[in-house]
């Protein structure tokens, strides 16, 4: 979010990240129920922690922080019960513009779900949802070097993954 928005309630910025948080869950769990239910739970964490954002860090990053801390919880709680993770649905393709080729939108996706966790979220907090590197460290907790490094093995992987789907 920019420095403009703040001027707007935070309740209807949050509302205006749904999208992106969702987009976001999605590259996380890679099961669109799964990521309802954890930008569900963010949504709800943000509001009931409301008091705790810091206007300079910006909703966005604050919130992404959010989901990501909700999905290692949910991690770790579905590890703790010795649950297997639900298979990817091939549906609900979040954010994807009507234009773009569908079978190259899939292989993305698959692609993403290939990579180690900690650069799936890299990859899904600076190119897929456009965050900078300061904000992604801040949403991960981590150094800006340390976003820098995942995002580029990353890429790399993908490219690797990928092939000529990316030119």
């Amino acid at each position: 979010m920019k420095a403009a928005d703040t001027a707007r309630p935070m309740h209807q910025q949050l509302c205006e990240l749904l999208p992106r948080m969702r987009r976001f869950a999605r590259s996380l769990t890679g099961n669109p129920h799964d990521a309802d239910d954890l930008v569900q739970t963010a949504v709800e964490r943000a509001i009931a922690r409301a008091s705790q954002w810091r206007e300079e860090l910006g909703l966005d990053a604050w919130v992404f922080g959010i989901v990501r801390n909700a999905w290692v919880d949910e991690v770790r709680s579905r590890q703790r019960r010795g649950q297997v993770f639900a298979a990817e649905a091939a549906g609900g393709n979040v954010g994807e513009a009507p234009a773009v080729d569908h079978a190259l939108t899939m292989s993305v996706e698959a692609a993403m779900a290939q990579l180690p966790e900690n650069q799936r979220e890299a990859v899904a907090l600076v190119l897929v949802e456009g965050l900078s590197y300061k904000e992604a460290a801040a949403a991960l907790q981590v150094p800006i070097g340390t976003v820098t490094s995942r995002l580029a093995r990353g890429r790399e992987a993908l490219q690797r993954m990928l092939g000529d789907n990316l030119q």
